[in-house]
């Protein structure tokens, strides 16, 4: 399943519920204001970077331009397009946590 996450962990605590929730394996697409939670040097890189021990992270590319911090990600988050958006949901169920 695809985990969709397009809130701040500053803002949120829905990153919380998918590392409760997320079956080992699942992929997690950040999105919007979620992107907030790959960036290096913030407070949460830890917390990504065990979170992807477990998952693959995905972060949108054209929201973290949008946000000015494309080139902030913690190392070994990928960025996708819109395209590899739509690959991702055709290859799996989705689930949205707000």
């Amino acid at each position: 399943m695809l985990h969709l996450v397009n809130k701040s962990p500053y803002a949120s605590s829905c990153m919380d519920s998918v590392e409760k929730y997320a079956h080992k394996g699942s992929p997690i697409l950040l999105f919007e204001d979620g992107v907030y939670a790959a960036m290096a040097g913030a407070a949460f890189e830890s917390r990504i970077k065990e979170i992807m021990g477990d998952h693959e992270v995905y972060v949108l590319k054209e929201d973290l331009a949008a946000r000015g911090i494309a080139d902030r990600m913690v190392e070994g988050v990928k960025e996708i397009d819109y395209a590899g958006f739509v690959d991702l949901a055709e290859q799996n169920k989705t689930a949205s946590w707000s």
